[in-house]
C-alpha cells in the first residue's frame, strides 16, 4: 500500500472517530464526551428586524473545538413566509460551553394562529448528541385581519329618511363603549350553547374599519370555547325605522353567529314578552342560508311563538365569501326583512297571538354562538377561528 493510500485511509479514520466512540467517550482518551443540548424558543412575531436565537449548550467543558451542523424545518410555520431557512455548522471555541444559532422571522401584520418551526442538529464533532431538536414557537401579536371588501353595499342616505345612528368601526381596539358593553359567561343562554363569552378585544376587537368578532376553540372557565357577545343596551335604543348592518359571516358545524334586537324593556318583563327581533341568523352546516325571525310570547312562558322565513343564495355560494347587507324595515304593526335590499319575510300585528311587543324601543345584540339545541355541537369538520366582520351598522327613521 503507497503513502497516499495509508494516509487517506488514517484521515478517513480520524474523521469518524472525532464524534466518539459508540458509548459516547473519546476514542483517544477513553473519557465522556460532551453532550449537546439545544434549548427551544417562544417569542412574539414583532414588527421588524425579528431574530429568534437558540442556545446550545454542552454538558461541560472541552479542551476541543466542538461543531455541530444544523438545519431548521417546517413544522405549522412556513419557510420564506414565517422564517428564514438557514443551515450552516455552529462552533463552539474550546473551554465554552455555549453557542448560539440565529434564525431570522419573516415579520408581518396579519392576525394569524402561532406556528411553530424546528432547529435540527446532526454531525456533531468532539460531542454527541443529548438534545438534537429545537422548537420555534412564533407568537403571533398582530391585530390586522385582511379579508377583501367584496360584496353588496348600501347607501349613507334614503329618501324620506334620516340617519339617526350609526357605527362604521373606524377605530381600533375595543368597541365603541358609548355604544357597546359586553355580555360575559357561559350560562348556555338559553341554548345548551357552548361558548364563554369574554370580554376585552380577545375575542371582539375593531381592525381594519370592522368589527370583528371571533370565536375560538380554547378551553376558558370550565368552557371549551371562547366567543363575544355585544349589546347597545342602555346605550342605544329606538323604535321603527331601517337598520343596514353590512357583515360577512362565519360558518362551521356548530357556528351560529345572529345580528339581533330585543325589547329594551327585557330586564322588567323578561323573554319572550319583551319581544326578540332576529335580523340574520346563521347555522354554521348551512352556510349559504341565513334566517330573520321575530320572537314573541306571554310573560314567564319559557318558549316562544316566532315567525320568520330564510333566505338563500344561489348555487353553492356562502355568506363568508363576501359582504351582505342584513335589513329590516321596521314600522307601526309590520317588519319586513331584507338581504341585499331584497324583500323575503315579513310579520304583522295581524300575525301576533297575543301581544304585539314590536312597537317599543328595541336594542342591538351583536355575537357567535358555539353550539346549541338548533346548529348542534361542532364536530371534526369545524375549523377554528371562526370570525364575523360587521363593515357597519346604520339606523334611519
Amino acid at each position: 500500500m503507497n503513502k497516499l493510500i495509508l494516509f487517506l485511509a488514517f484521515a478517513a479514520v480520524s474523521t469518524l472517530t472525532t464524534c466518539g466512540n459508540d458509548d459516547g467517550t473519546d476514542p483517544n482518551t477513553n473519557t465522556e464526551l460532551p453532550r449537546l443540548s439545544i434549548s427551544s424558543v417562544t417569542n412574539f412575531e414583532g414588527d421588524d428586524a425579528t431574530n429568534f436565537n437558540f442556545k446550545v449548550t454542552t454538558s461541560v467543558a472541552s479542551d476541543k473545538e466542538i461543531q455541530v451542523n444544523y438545519r431548521t424545518e417546517e413544522v405549522t410555520a412556513a419557510i420564506g413566509t414565517d422564517f428564514v431557512d438557514a443551515s450552516g455548522t455552529l462552533t463552539i471555541a474550546t473551554g465554552e460551553r455555549e453557542g448560539f444559532i440565529e434564525i431570522n422571522i419573516v415579520t408581518d401584520t396579519l392576525k394569524e394562529a402561532d406556528e411553530e418551526f424546528r432547529v435540527v442538529l446532526s454531525n456533531p464533532v468532539n460531542a454527541t448528541l443529548f438534545s438534537a431538536e429545537g422548537i420555534g414557537t412564533i407568537r403571533n401579536d398582530d391585530t390586522f385581519i385582511f379579508i377583501p371588501d367584496d360584496g353588496y353595499i348600501t347607501p349613507e342616505s334614503y329618501t324620506g329618511y334620516e340617519l339617526v345612528w350609526r357605527d362604521e368601526f373606524d377605530g381600533s381596539g375595543a368597541p365603541n363603549p358609548d355604544y357597546w358593553t359586553h355580555e360575559i359567561g357561559n350560562s348556555g343562554w338559553g341554548n345548551n350553547e357552548l361558548q364563554y363569552y369574554t370580554e376585552g378585544t380577545s375575542n371582539a376587537s375593531q381592525n381594519g374599519g370592522r368589527l370583528i368578532i371571533e370565536a375560538r376553540e380554547e378551553s376558558f372557565q370550565g368552557a371549551p370555547y371562547t366567543s363575544a357577545r355585544l349589546i347597545t343596551q342602555n346605550k342605544f335604543a329606538f323604535t321603527h325605522g331601517r337598520v343596514d348592518i353590512r357583515a360577512r359571516l362565519p360558518e362551521g358545524q356548530g357556528i351560529w353567529p345572529a345580528l339581533w334586537m330585543l325589547g329594551s324593556n327585557f330586564s322588567t318583563i323578561g323573554w319572550p314578552a319583551c319581544g326578540e327581533i332576529d335580523i340574520m341568523e346563521l347555522v354554521g352546516h348551512q352556510p349559504g342560508t341565513v334566517h330573520g325571525t321575530a320572537h314573541w310570547g306571554p310573560q314567564g312562558q319559557s318558549f316562544s311563538f316566532n315567525r320568520g322565513s330564510a333566505y338563500s343564495l344561489e348555487s353553492d355560494e356562502r355568506f363568508s365569501e363576501a359582504f351582505h347587507v342584513f335589513s329590516i324595515i321596521w314600522e307601526p304593526g309590520e317588519i319586513t326583512w331584507y338581504v341585499d335590499d331584497e324583500p323575503y319575510a315579513t310579520l304583522a300585528n295581524s300575525d301576533v297571538n297575543g301581544n304585539y311587543p314590536f312597537d317599543l324601543d328595541f336594542f342591538f345584540i351583536f355575537n357567535i354562538a358555539v353550539g346549541g339545541n338548533w346548529p348542534g355541537n361542532p364536530d371534526a369538520t369545524t375549523v377554528f377561528p371562526q370570525r364575523m366582520f360587521v363593515d357597519y351598522i346604520r339606523v334611519f327613521q
